[in-house]
């Protein structure tokens, strides 16, 4: 059996990939590592459990559920609420485990399990490793421990979870939003009521789109991952901005007045001002991946400000701020890590703390976000290939080589295999962006022809 696990939980076709079955048995194996169910005499394990509306999170949610309980473990559901919600709730509460079922950005017929520790942080690379031998040692035939009698978990519908965490964002802004038009954009996904609550809560006048989950929709030509509805949104409502998320939520992304794209990284370039002003930003650092546009890395040395680059993943980025303490880091994609109110990417949270530096400085988002500019950067996915040989197909290496050659010190390239998806991802970055496009291109052929 390959690794289940990839950078974000466990993903797959739901039904196909990703069965009742599986989702059970991973439930009860995460009992097992995470809770220790049974060790402690007296400690009745907790977990809390959340999905996103997809309609094969139905049946899933009702599969961890029960291998959650099954394991001894007492299980507060919470319902449609987004990924970071899911893990705030699992610390505030004081639960041995948190679950969320969500493919994140992936259409509608995939899904995925994760899970967090204590606390309410994604899990390291050991713990995952335990999970699957755990699972594995069942699955071969191995016996389960199992609690009978007043030993199982009971169920409990949680549903003071969505005021809690919406309480929770509006707690920590630091300044209110007041005069404000914001287009949101929800992805028909797990923030549809969350984030529109939170920004009129906070004093924002807001436009929704994307917001009417029905199970099936979620994704579907909007949110993230295709922001044409929103800019056009914003720029027929007369909006200051808009803000789009993902399928659970853990990413932001935002559009200007005009309807011109800002992405993550120069996100992260006005918070880390923001912060930086109020005396927040620990170390003085920022930590972004390796994915960083060479704008932000140039943007953050013109405003003395240290960026640590980590591999591409959330959970990367978490793992350099929490050893070094860093309070702000995040991803081009949106992902961003605010760590002091956040254990995880949380894309409404950004949202509104970019809301509130447009409105306590009175300046446009765009001119907030001109602090950087991006050099051109072309990313291209080559499906259908062997991912694994990625880093060791001498073909592969000779032509990006003769790629780096060419760009010299005015770009870079970058071939990583994807986490969650049968995907090499070709990134070029140069200052012309024809040159950086013909690179790319012809990279991915090679990619084609060596990995197909």
């Amino acid at each position: 059996m390959g690794r289940l696990f990839g950078t974000d939980g466990v993903r797959g076709v739901a039904n196909a990939d990703l069965t009742a079955e599986l989702a059970l048995g991973l439930s009860v194996a995460a009992a097992h590592v995470l809770a220790e169910a049974g060790t402690f005499e007296g400690h009745r394990p907790t977990a809390v459990v959340g999905r996103d509306p997809r309609a094969s999170g139905e049946f899933l949610e009702a599969a961890v559920v029960a291998g959650l309980a099954s394991a001894g473990v007492d299980v507060l559901r919470v319902g449609v609420l987004p990924t970071p919600a899911v893990a705030y709730l699992t610390g505030v509460l004081g639960a041995d485990i948190g679950v969320m079922l969500s493919a994140s950005h992936n259409a509608m017929p995939d899904n995925g399990v994760k899970f967090f520790a204590r606390g309410g942080h994604k899990l390291a690379d050991e713990l995952e490793d335990r999970i699957e031998t755990v699972y594995d040692q069942h699955r071969t035939g191995a016996p389960w421990a199992r609690p009978t009698g007043a030993g199982v978990g009971r169920v409990t519908d949680y549903t003071e979870g969505f005021e809690r965490y919406v309480a929770h964002l509006i707690g920590v802004l630091p300044n209110r939003l007041d005069g404000l038009k914001v287009v949101l954009d929800e992805a028909h996904g797990a923030a549809a009521y969350v984030s529109p609550e939170a920004f009129a809560r906070a004093g924002a006048e807001v436009v929704t789109i994307g917001a009417d989950p029905d199970g099936l929709n979620i994704n579907d030509g909007c949110g993230s991952t295709h922001l044409g509805l929103l800019q056009a949104a914003v720029v027929e409502n007369g909006a200051d901005f808009g803000i789009a998320h993902d399928g659970d939520a853990d990413r932001c992304l935002a559009v200007d007045a005009q309807g011109n794209e800002i992405d993550g990284d120069q996100i992260l370039a006005v918070l880390a001002l923001a912060m930086r002003d109020a005396g927040q930003l620990r170390g003085n650092t920022v930590v972004g991946t390796v994915m960083s546009n060479l704008g932000f890395k140039m943007a953050m040395e013109r405003e003395g400000i240290e960026l640590v680059q980590t591999a591409v993943g959330d959970r990367y980025v978490l793992e350099a701020m929490k050893a070094e303490g860093y309070a702000l880091g995040g991803e081009q994609s949106g992902h961003v890590i605010v760590l002091d109110h956040a254990t995880t990417g949380d894309g409404t949270l950004t949202g509104l703390m970019l809301a509130a530096r447009v409105a306590a400085t009175g300046r446009t988002l765009a001119e907030l976000a001109g602090v950087m500019q991006r050099l051109p950067q072309v990313l291209v996915n080559v499906p259908d290939v062997d991912k694994s040989r990625v880093s060791t197909s001498a073909e592969l290496a000779a032509a990006v080589a003769e790629a780096e050659r060419e760009l010299g010190a005015t770009g870079r390239v970058l071939l990583r295999k994807s986490g969650t998806e049968p995907l090499v991802r070709v990134m070029v970055e140069a200052a012309d962006f024809g040159q950086a496009q013909a690179i790319a291109g012809r990279l991915a052929d090679v990619v084609k022809s060596a990995l197909g």
